[in-house]
This record gives structure tokens, sequence and C-alpha cells, in this order.
């Protein structure tokens, strides 16, 4: 898949995804997508996470998402069922705001592809 997603396309994408997620989950923002990506991916449930916690599971979010692009790859789950994500290639130089349009532009994916949207 390509790195590039138009950016008209992302944004209007972006508004509806959290449009529809703000209805359930109040005001969010990119971090709390992610965070979302991540207990959905966990797959407990909301529980209450620990600070450490919530910063795996925005990593989780995060990999899962750079996954559609080929970045990385599922290997396994720890002991404590917390899923390993390995980097099987390694993402371009990007300035965060290119990092940010892509994992919008992949959160959009994930959750149409899970029919969450």
């Amino acid at each position: 898949m390509e790195c590039q997603p138009d950016l008209a396309e992302v944004k209007r994408e972006w508004k509806s995804l959290l449009d529809k997620l703000n209805e359930s989950f109040g005001d969010l923002d990119l971090q709390g997508v992610l965070f979302l990506v991540g207990v959905q991916e966990l797959g407990r449930g909301p529980l209450d996470f620990t600070k450490d916690q919530k910063q795996d599971l925005m990593h989780i979010a995060t990999c899962r998402l750079m996954s559609y692009y080929g970045f990385y790859e599922l290997h396994d789950t720890d002991p404590e069922g917390w899923p390993d994500w390995q980097m099987v290639k390694k993402p371009p130089t990007m300035k965060l705001k290119e990092q940010d349009l892509l994992l919008k532009h992949a959160a959009v994916r994930y959750f149409r592809e899970f029919e969450l949207i």
C-alpha cells in the first residue's frame, strides 16, 4: 500500500471517524483513537490500565496500524496475552505531520475493516 495517502481524503475520512467515535467515547484525538485500537487488539475489553499499560496499548495500536503498510507483523503473544509485534521493514523517515496522517489513514481503514464504523 502507498505510504502517501491523499491529504484531503484522509482529513474527510478522519473527521467522519471521529464524529462516529465521539458519539460513544466523547471528544477523541489521535492518541485516544490509538488507545481504542490498542484495547481492541488486546481483546480484554475496557479495564483499568496503568500508565505503562496505556503506553503499551498505544504501541500495539501503532504497530497494528503500520502493519497495513508492511512495516510490522504480529509475531506472537507474550505470556500475559499481550500481542508481540515485530518490525519487518523500517518505516521511511517522516515528519510528525506525515506520521499522523499515515496513522489516521490506517485508523480509518482499521475501523472500516472491522465494521466498527
